[in-house]
């Protein structure tokens, strides 16, 4: 990971007041960063920032990219980024109380997270957690990621 993180945020829809809210209060540091996020909730967040004043957050500076709305394919986007070593942090506020109709495309999210062992907050307190973390600011913390290789080959055979 380089010093500057690419953060991937995504709220279900019952979290994303939930996460306007963190986003407002971390402004500071999540503007120090690129963000990437699904597209209803990137522009929630793009709104939530930009419309901020205050000396502690650099609006100017923002770097916000919205990929299509989680049940449209974003949720797969952001996968294809974690798959390919580029997300260092992801933010999901979900919903532990509505069933959601695109639950396998979440699913498969949070398994790649796993997966390629990307820091993963999936509500408040975690995501508070994970951006106050001395490693968070590291230049080169780099996560280990367990080598699958042998895996493959047990299955190609």
């Amino acid at each position: 990971m380089d010093k500057q993180k690419l953060v991937a945020l995504v709220a279900h829809d019952n979290m994303k007041k939930d996460l306007a809210e963190w986003v407002e209060w971390n402004c500071a540091v999540l503007a120090l960063h690129p963000l990437v996020c699904t597209g209803t909730t990137g522009r929630m967040v793009e709104r939530t920032l930009r419309g901020r004043s205050g000396d502690d957050c650099n609006v100017d500076s923002l770097d916000i990219r919205l990929l299509r709305s989680g049940p449209l394919g974003g949720d797969q986007q952001l996968g294809s980024l974690i798959v390919d070593g580029r997300i260092s942090a992801l933010i999901f506020f979900c919903d532990p109380m509505a069933a959601q109709p695109h639950d396998v495309d979440v699913k498969a999210l949070l398994r790649l997270a796993s997966l390629y062992n990307v820091p993963t907050a999936i509500n408040r307190s975690t995501a508070d957690f994970l951006i106050s973390s001395p490693l968070f600011f590291e230049e080169h913390y780099t996560p280990a990621v367990k080598d699958y290789t042998s895996y493959v080959e047990r299955v190609l055979r």
